[in-house]
């Protein structure tokens, strides 16, 4: 049995790092499976199933063209509103991982007109989120279910293959969260697990591969590995500063599964500094409103990769 979370059932539908980046490429503009995938550079097998999978769950939806020959995909509003999710892992990737670096992309809110750094707030106080001062209880929809049956399979492609097409900090991040097991081993540290059997028994998963993970992430610079015991040794993991900054990300996965997948809400969020349960928002940086897709516009500081130009979600800022 296993703890209900509206993250894990959220990644049951966005499966791995290609869920994500096909969703991305919609975002900005791809419409039809050619210009998806000649940006992303997948295999077409694979295109194909992440397409279908997102279609499944109502994520997208898809019209005929051509005659009925061929098809154009659009976001749903349950699509749409995982843009937010989007938001806070670019907002991750260019504060941990572009290396010194202009991030690939900026972007402008026209609501305000200026640069925007997608901040995750305080639903009450409307204050900047900080892990460390967010507490939970259990929610109406609080309980266990039978452990799923998970393929026990390797981890995905790393960020040299997200970013073939195009540099993007999202795809920087879904370097270091690249599967579903990887968040799941994220969200296990913000319900205070830090041991490896205590984490293994929580979400049945195979020894090799929770070793694999927590190596990549102590790499990576996510988790570091602090001794408890002598004899033997015996060893715990942490999240660092790094690493405490991903539950912005999950929390707004959080937050879409409560909304668009017909449970109760499994966890409440409290925040400490107002005394008040909230939502995560994600806000812009200057004006602290609320962000929506159509209120977006972006500047590349890369070359444009597509010579069309489909008509965007995102405007492109000149």
């Amino acid at each position: 049995m296993v703890r209900n979370c509206s993250v894990d059932r959220t990644l049951t539908i966005l499966s791995d790092a290609w869920s994500f980046l096909v969703l991305r490429e919609v975002y900005l503009g791809a419409r039809r499976f050619d210009q998806i995938q000649s940006v992303l550079r997948m295999p077409r097998g694979t295109l194909s199933n992440r397409l279908t999978q997102l279609l499944e769950a109502k994520v997208l939806g898809r019209a005929s063209i051509a005659g009925g020959a061929r098809f154009e995909y659009h976001l749903s509003e349950s699509g749409l509103e995982l843009y937010l999710v989007m938001l806070a892992m670019l907002r991750f990737g260019d504060d941990w991982l572009a290396e010194g670096k202009a991030p690939p992309l900026r972007l402008i809110h026209a609501t305000c007109g200026h640069e925007c750094h997608p901040e995750t707030i305080c639903s009450a106080c409307r204050q900047p989120i900080d892990a460390l001062r967010v507490s939970y209880r259990d929610g109406p929809g609080a309980g266990l279910a039978p452990l799923a049956t998970r393929p026990q399979r390797r981890r995905t492609a790393g960020v040299q293959a997200f970013e073939r097409g195009r540099p993007s900090s999202v795809s920087r991040t879904l370097g270091i969260l690249a599967d579903r097991w990887t968040f799941l081993i994220v969200r296990e540290f913000f319900f205070g697990v830090h041991r490896f059997d205590v984490m293994q028994e929580r979400l049945g998963i195979a020894s090799n591969i929770l070793t694999d993970r927590l190596n990549r992430l102590v790499s990576q610079k996510i988790l570091e590995r602090v001794k408890y015991q002598d004899v033997p040794e015996r060893y715990e993991y942490h999240l660092t500063v790094a690493g405490r900054d991903l539950y912005l990300p999950l929390i707004q996965m959080l937050r879409w599964g409560d909304r668009w997948l017909g449970f109760q809400k499994p966890l409440i969020l409290h925040h400490m500094d107002c005394k008040a349960d909230f939502e995560p928002i994600v806000a812009c940086d200057h004006c602290h409103q609320a962000l929506h897709p159509h209120d977006m516009c972006y500047h590349l500081n890369y070359t444009k990769l597509r010579k069309d130009t489909p008509p965007a979600l995102l405007g492109e800022h000149n």
